[in-house]
């Protein structure tokens, strides 16, 4: 009995090993601190982390709102060690469902990063505006590139 008790301890531990590179919670900060924003940000969950270059990635932000929300813009900028090297704009409505309802919602970006994207840390700044460009959120968060790519593999 004991050593199947054992036994399954140790697949439960190694499931949690093999899934972990699968799935990381992100700390987050707001770009102001002390900004009362109208969304929160709970959490954000990167899909596979670290991320590898040539491959499809998946950013879930978990957010709170207390207003519906009928449209708005997902602006994303990227530094790579201080320096800024991509920004891009995406329609709220392409990110989540629209209109987002009071309460709980998520956010979910799916990226692929070129082949030839540098390994290593990288900063996010994403700002969530409204109707008439209201700055509904903004924060702020790492992440890292891994040296492995499809081309590597």
């Amino acid at each position: 009995m004991t050593s199947t008790v054992g036994r399954l301890l140790f697949s439960a531990a190694s499931l949690l090993l093999l899934l972990a590179p699968l799935a990381t919670a992100t700390d987050v900060e707001y770009c102001k601190k002390g900004a009362d924003y109208p969304v929160k940000v709970s959490g954000i969950e990167i899909f596979p982390y670290p991320i590898a270059r040539g491959m499809p990635a998946t950013f879930n932000i978990s957010a709170n709102t207390g207003d519906e929300i009928s449209e708005g813009k997902l602006i994303i900028d990227v530094k790579y060690f201080g320096f800024h090297v991509h920004q891009e704009t995406h329609d709220l409505c392409q990110e989540t469902s629209c209109p987002v309802s009071t309460g709980d919602f998520l956010l979910s970006h799916q990226q692929t990063l070129p082949s030839f994207t540098p390994p290593g840390s990288y900063t996010l700044t994403m700002k969530l505006t409204g109707e008439q460009g209201k700055q509904l959120t903004c924060i702020i968060f790492d992440f890292s590139i891994g040296f492995a790519s499809v081309a590597d593999n």
